[in-house]
């Protein structure tokens, strides 16, 4: 059946065509551009971002190149919406593969405390300008919004104006530092690595 109808005779099409899928935010797009500059010399085809959700649709046909011709498909990312674990869950949110607003930027930045800490990577301390460790995301936050000068206008009911830390804007402050490298190279997964290495050592002997 499908041998014989129209639409799948491509005898006479010299052309390929690729769809690129998988979990948001893992660069699906950047690897598209890559490709299409380096046999093509050409620019960006498509929008990319340090976020997830930014291809929203499936794309039209990007070329990327002429010989063989060969035409890409940008896609959404796709993700299980079962996450079998909340440590899972906030480790594809740290990622930028779930979008923060909907986890909550002082969550993550306060899973991303934790793991650091829980694995002796120290670099915050020296990077936002702290004397110490801490294990108290609200009073490192504070710390932070008040050294980087993100502070927000609230109305008090006297018809006034008061000050405060933007704890929200410390807290996107601190997963961009992690997410730019500027934390260090960090394996977020090296304790699952670690779980099935032993397993298998364990199943191999």
């Amino acid at each position: 059946m499908i041998n014989e109808a129209g639409r799948y005779h491509r005898a006479e099409e010299r052309d390929f065509n690729v769809l690129v899928c998988g979990v948001p935010n893992v660069g699906k797009s950047s690897l598209i551009n890559a490709i299409r500059h380096r046999y093509l010399r050409a620019g960006k085809a498509t929008r990319v971002g340090a976020k997830a959700g930014v291809t929203r649709s499936l794309l039209e046909k990007i070329r990327v190149c002429d010989e063989p011709l060969t035409y890409i498909l940008d896609s959404p990312g796709i993700l299980s919406p079962n996450v079998k674990s909340i440590e899972v869950g906030m480790r594809l949110a740290l990622c930028a593969t779930l979008q923060d607003h909907l986890v909550g930027e002082d969550i993550i930045a306060d899973y991303l405390l934790y793991w650091l800490n829980k694995n002796s990577r120290f670099e915050y301390v020296e990077k936002f300008g702290l004397t110490e460790p801490t294990d108290d995301i609200q009073e490192m936050l504070v710390k932070i919004a008040i050294n980087e000068k993100k502070v927000q206008k609230i109305r008090t009911t006297e018809g006034g104006y008061k000050y405060k830390p933007n704890l929200l804007a410390a807290a996107s402050l601190v997963i961009k530092a992690f997410r730019t490298g500027e934390l260090g190279k960090v394996m977020l997964d090296n304790d699952f690595l670690d779980a099935d290495q032993t397993h298998y050592r364990t199943v191999c002997s």
